[in-house]
């Protein structure tokens, strides 16, 4: 009995894996927003295309629910390991207003797009209307899955993910990320500026 049980869980932990298709953000040729400082480069493309959001997020399209994914790419190139555990994210948006990123594990929490007022008819003998407990579209694996997650980045590597903003993209956007240090040194690069357009 314990066999079929534990087969039936390989089974379905295979079959969840198999949905999970694997997602590479390519060359860094691919990303018409870079920067190189110390030989660290840093570059970022919005998911807006359709084309794109499918292959990093499948059905699901964060841009429904008011959230920009910028998909962020780092570079080592230097011999010294670097450490983001003070790294910002900031957008700027055209009319100035700065946006700090939203956790990814907190995008489950924001509300649902607007649904229509659909007031139920009172149903003698009950109290209070049922409420839904629908789970989030935003709670998708794919979401937190990815998400920038790297501590730390050693020499000659490359580390990527998404870094969600609640907001429309518009052109004339600006990405800025600073607290990237020298792991050994505490040295802190200089502060990466990305126009998105």
């Amino acid at each position: 009995m314990q066999c079929l049980i534990v087969l039936l869980c390989l089974t379905l932990a295979h079959a969840a894996q198999k949905d999970r298709h694997p997602f590479s953000p390519g060359p860094l040729s691919n990303f018409p927003a870079r920067q190189t400082i110390d030989r660290v480069t840093v570059a970022a493309r919005p998911f807006v295309r359709e084309a794109d959001l499918r292959a990093a997020f499948g059905k699901l399209n964060p841009n429904d629910y008011g959230v920009l994914p910028i998909l962020v790419l780092i570079a080592n190139d230097s011999d010294q390991t670097l450490s983001f555990d003070g790294l910002s994210v900031e957008l700027l948006t055209p009319d100035r207003r700065r946006l700090e990123a939203t956790p990814a594990a907190d995008l489950r929490f924001l509300p649902g797009p607007p649904k229509p007022d659909m007031t139920p008819l009172p149903i003698p003998g009950r109290t209070s209307p049922r409420l839904s407990r629908r789970k989030s579209p935003l709670s998708a694996w794919e979401i937190e899955g990815r998400a920038f997650s790297a501590r730390m980045l050693p020499s000659r590597e490359s580390a990527s993910g998404c870094f969600y903003f609640q907001t429309r993209f518009r052109g004339g956007s600006t990405l800025f990320l600073t607290g990237l240090r020298q792991a050994a040194t505490g040295k802190e690069l200089f502060y990466f500026e990305l126009p998105l357009e």
